[in-house]
């Protein structure tokens, strides 16, 4: 058959324009996560979620989704990925009881500066405000407890909101953000083409990150001319990556550092100007020099009432530098004589031109007469071996030099998360999680979970009381399906040993249901598929913690302690830091 040259130049076909299909809400939300550069999610489906869930079938390949085993233990494994990445940690659950049980982490991580965004499920608009299953006003409940919450009614919005989300939860002072998804945004298309930008500013919202030079000036003039000056050191300074232009500041000025609960990590424990932590159950030396200096500076840290004590005895004596992002704490408790609002990373770099060299080695000497006594009073006697069971003490020593002290701790919330910073010798940045201003107990075991996640590189441990462990002793599942090789070990004096400290100290040891009769922890653990064993004898705890730091698998190692050892130093509650006791 002959070909016409007519039939040679004439053009092909052209397929039709391909059309693009629109997403779903739940299709966007997925999208919107990948934008945003999410790689893990901790969730529990549900009826008012389940759209979302169906769209993220189709995204394992982008998205990993931790199956948690309630959803307060997916808040606490997205506040412990938060506290070792620095990125937003993110929840999904369904509406109603879903959301509530989220409650409690929202309300830590809000109080500990810690970013998280939780995506909601929530019934059909047409619902809301009947009464309808499952429902419960999540925007009613969290406005108190999140930087910022909102509810989404329609599919156009998410890309949007999910966008604003992630900027509120990381930026400035980090918090919790709250995203309500109603059910038909979840399942209805998009009116218009998906199109997904980072968020970069709000417009109701500027944080201050760079300092105004005036109060730079004033700070350093004020530090150029301190003769015992102090500085207390906060989660700010973690939060910001500082650790560097803290290191350097220091270095410079030689000014004796002091942390918070939260702040420790930020300085090596090694560092010659590193005197201890502040607060409450804090080192003897840097608790009683508040009362001696003559200039105080905080960085990234709140004057809340554990580092304070009564605020109205509080450092009277001393003029105050603060150094903080969020303009609402400063004043709230301490008044500042020269108050610095920024990030503290563009403070310390931005004021170490202005301050000068400096040599505070007779000022620093003056903290080591203290760190004597408490050598002598507490840890020497917390560290002997004159009980028959195993105290606390001893088993966090070891623990700190069988590790070097590089180990990522997350302490729970009573006696143990107290020896834990008394007794371990921090020596990288970011190696205490734990939970600080709402003390949360069952904190531990998930949020230790979601740091290995964050970091699978790092060795992590979690240091659990036998009370705390019981109440998200569930995420043990999570934890074995996941195989990611968490070391859990139980400090185990069958009581809820702070409250019954303070019993015995306050109330005339009248021990008001305080004892726990407690279940086999190591068969449970098996149950789950978790190996572990007990250690009741002190000759046998050196070869159960190497055990324990050598398996290449999640494993759980008991350690039977002294019913009453209790935690000292202590300040009393109502009195000055400085009336600190030691036993």
């Amino acid at each position: 058959m002959n070909t016409t040259v007519s039939e040679l130049t004439a053009e092909e076909p052209q397929p039709a324009a391909k059309l693009i299909k629109p997403l779903t809400g739940s299709e966007a939300l997925m999208q919107a996560l990948v934008e945003e550069g999410v790689e893990t999610i901790f969730g529990y489906p549900g009826g008012a979620i389940m759209p979302v869930y169906d769209a993220l079938y189709d995204y394992q390949d982008r998205l990993n989704h931790i199956l948690v085993r309630h959803e307060q233990g997916a808040a606490h494994a997205a506040e412990g990925y938060a506290r070792i990445t620095g990125r937003a940690g993110v929840c999904l659950v369904t509406s109603g009881p879903g959301a509530t049980n989220l409650v409690t982490g929202i309300a830590d991580a809000m109080i500990d500066s810690t970013p998280m965004v939780c995506l909601i499920g929530q019934v059909a608009m047409k619902l809301l405000g009947t009464d309808a299953f499952q429902e419960t006003d999540v925007i009613g409940v969290t406005m108190p407890i999140t930087k910022w919450n909102y509810q989404i009614t329609r599919a156009d919005e998410i890309p949007e909101i999910v966008a604003k989300a992630f900027y509120l939860a990381q930026s400035g002072r980090p918090g919790p953000v709250v995203i309500d998804i109603t059910k038909n945004a979840q399942q209805e298309l998009m009116t218009k083409p998906f199109a997904y930008q980072k968020c970069e500013k709000v417009i109701s919202y500027r944080p201050r990150l760079v300092p105004k030079q005036d109060q730079l000036e004033k700070a350093a003039e004020l530090i150029n001319k301190a003769k015992k000056p102090y500085m207390l050191v906060g989660h700010g300074v973690l939060i910001s990556k500082a650790e560097q232009e803290l290191l350097a500041f220091v270095e410079k000025t030689g000014i004796p550092v002091a942390t918070t609960l939260l702040g420790q990590s930020a300085l090596s424990d090694e560092h010659p100007l590193y005197t201890g932590w502040l607060g409450m159950h804090g080192n003897y030396g840097p608790n009683v020099m508040t009362d001696q200096c003559d200039l105080l500076i905080g960085v990234g840290m709140r004057f809340d009432d554990r580092v304070t004590g009564n605020p109205a005895l509080f450092a009277r004596q001393a003029k105050v530098v603060h150094l903080e992002i969020d303009p609402a704490e400063i004043d709230k408790i301490i008044k500042a004589d020269a108050p610095v609002i920024g990030d503290a990373k563009e403070i310390l770099t931005r004021l170490m031109p202005l301050v000068n060299e400096n040599d505070h080695t007779a000022w620093r000497n003056e903290f080591r007469k203290y760190d004597d006594i408490e050598d002598e009073k507490v840890t020497q006697p917390a560290l002997a071996p004159t009980t028959e069971k195993i105290k606390m003490a001893e088993a966090i020593n070891l623990l700190s030099k069988k590790t070097r002290g590089e180990a990522v701790m997350v302490a729970d919330v009573g006696q143990h998360q107290m020896m834990t910073s008394a007794y371990y010798e921090f020596k990288k940045p970011h190696s205490l999680v734990t939970s600080g201003g709402l003390g949360t107990m069952g904190f531990a075991l998930p949020a230790a979970f979601g740091a290995k996640v964050g970091d699978p590189s790092r060795e992590v441990i979690a240091i659990i009381g036998d009370g705390c462990f019981q109440m998200t002793i569930q995420e043990l599942g999570t934890i074995a399906q996941n195989k990611l090789p968490v070391k859990i070990i139980i400090l185990n004096n069958n009581f809820l040993g702070m409250v019954r400290q303070w019993q015995q100290l306050f109330h005339n040891r009248r021990y008001s249901f305080v004892e726990l009769q407690n279940p086999d922890f190591i068969t449970i653990g098996k149950g789950f598929g978790i190996a572990g064993h007990t250690c009741a004898k002190r000759e046998d705890l050196s070869a159960s913690l190497d055990t324990l730091l050598a398996s290449e698998v999640p494993y759980l190692l008991e350690i039977i302690v002294e019913k009453e050892e209790n935690v000292f130093p202590m300040v009393p509650a109502g009195t000055s830091v400085a009336d600190i006791r030691l036993f």
